[in-house]
């Protein structure tokens, strides 16, 4: 099962733009984000929600997800 890599969670942290800002570019309530990035809601192959997250962090797909 995939999981967010560890690219994609550093942009999200540690990036310049909010979390919450990042979520709303992406089309995702903040609480969604937040549930993606800590693990709660789980992550599929190819999930379009993280898709959405690396385009609007302008992240190619291959940094976005990790197998667990």
């Amino acid at each position: 099962m995939p999981k967010l890599s560890r690219k994609l969670l550093v942009a999200l942290k540690a990036g310049a733009r909010p979390m919450y800002k990042v979520a709303h570019e992406a089309g995702l309530h903040p609480s969604t984000l937040s549930k993606l990035v800590s693990g709660i809601e789980p992550v599929r192959e190819n999930d379009e929600r993280v898709l959405r997250i690396g385009k609007a962090l302008r992240l190619p797909i291959k940094d976005l997800f990790e197998r667990r």
